[in-house]
């Protein structure tokens, strides 16, 4: 059982700040009611301005009958962008693991923030494939926001958490759980 105490110490801290910054975070989002929050309002508004720069003609406007913003071109709204589809809960999983796996403060202070970066970015790319993808392919639209792109950010997550573990700390994948980070 001793042997185990790190687990156990891992999941209780990952699951503890989990929830917690879930709760702050549902807490922040239903005081915006049906407004758009701030966070989905600017990943939207770049979203589409990295659209444009991409030769796209898009502009960003409120939808009216939900908390939601639009992306929209010449022919019309292409994709409405809702909160879910602002990164923060991907960056909270990444967070709640990186803190409670550990490692020196020198170290979570600069692989923290350049995670975050990682994963806005690699968002931001989410919802401009999501337009591609809805004015293009739209059959496919479904499929690729609920499976494909959702399994891309995960699959970021996973990597940054390896890179953390495997390189940053020099920590064996196999060893993780039994070993801690100095």
């Amino acid at each position: 059982m001793k042997e185990l105490k790190p687990a156990f110490r891992f999941l209780a801290i990952f699951v503890g700040l989990y929830l917690g910054l879930n709760i702050l975070y549902g807490l922040w989002i239903s005081s915006y009611d049906l407004m758009v929050d701030p966070a989905t309002a600017v990943v939207t508004r770049q979203s589409s301005l990295l659209l444009n720069v991409c030769g796209e003609e898009t502009s960003t406007q409120p939808k009216e009958s939900a908390p939601a913003i639009s992306i929209i071109n010449p022919s019309g709204v292409v994709i409405n962008v809702f909160e879910g589809c602002n990164g923060i809960n991907v960056m909270i999983v990444f967070v709640a693991f990186l803190l409670a796996f550990g490692g020196q403060r020198k170290k979570i202070t600069w692989f923290l923030p350049v995670g975050i970066i990682i994963i806005y970015l690699a968002n931001l790319i989410r919802v401009m494939t999501l337009y591609y993808v809805a004015e293009y392919w739209a059959t496919y639209f479904y499929y690729i926001h609920k499976y494909v792109l959702t399994a891309f950010l995960y699959l970021l997550v996973f990597v940054l958490w390896w890179f953390w573990i495997e390189k940053v700390n020099n920590i064996s994948w196999r060893n993780a759980m039994t070993t801690k980070p100095s």
